[in-house]
């Protein structure tokens, strides 16, 4: 009977995390469609992002399930998950040198709003849960916090281009995205590691 709250607790964890994995997979085809269509690299960080978000979200409804030894080692691999926006990004940055057209700023704007509500919404329904089993948690609470704060800046680099057409706040923003994501993956990082050394003592 002890057990019962925390087994529901799981369950509500597992039900909301794999809910956030379905709406970001929903919104990586949207964003990722846009991004190719106005060639924009901030959207194309961001729609790499949602798919790597509905992965890591989907990860963790299996891990939530394993001890705490193996649910901090989940986190450093989820952690080195979260660097591949970054990395997706290097080359839409490379592509985006060769052909320096700013983006549409009307559909940059209007995906970037989009992406800001989903965010925000996947933030939302995981904030309770934030503090609960260590790092696996932290990263999906993390990813949507951070995609928010993209998103916000996204939308800002659709007025500006409106204002002043060029690619800079485009690729200036996508740059943006890239060091939040790795700030996140050392942040999970170190929670794992507190995670491991907790299972170990």
């Amino acid at each position: 009977m002890s057990d019962a709250p925390l087994d529901l607790q799981n369950a509500a964890i597992r039900r909301t995390v794999a809910l956030v994995g379905l709406l970001n997979l929903a919104y990586f085809t949207v964003e990722f469609t846009v991004a190719l269509a106005i060639h924009s690299v901030a959207l194309f960080a961001d729609s790499i992002d949602f798919l790597e978000d509905a992965a890591v979200n989907f990860l963790i409804v299996v891990a939530l399930a394993w001890t705490a030894a193996r649910r901090a080692q989940m986190g450093k691999v989820l952690a080195i998950l979260l660097l591949i926006p970054a990395l997706a990004l290097l080359w839409a940055l490379w592509n985006k040198l060769q052909h320096p057209v700013p983006p549409e700023p009307y559909r940059l704007g209007i995906t970037g709003f989009g992406a800001l509500i989903v965010n925000l919404s996947c933030a939302t329904l995981l904030a309770r849960f934030r503090h609960h089993r260590g790092s696996l948690t932290k990263a999906a609470f993390l990813s949507a916090r951070n995609d928010a704060f993209a998103n916000i800046a996204i939308i800002a680099a659709g007025l500006l281009t409106l204002v002043y057409p060029s690619v800079w706040p485009d690729v200036t923003v996508g740059l943006g995205i890239a060091f939040m994501n790795a700030d996140a993956a050392r942040e999970v990082w170190e929670a794992a590691h507190a995670e491991r050394l907790d299972a170990q003592a």
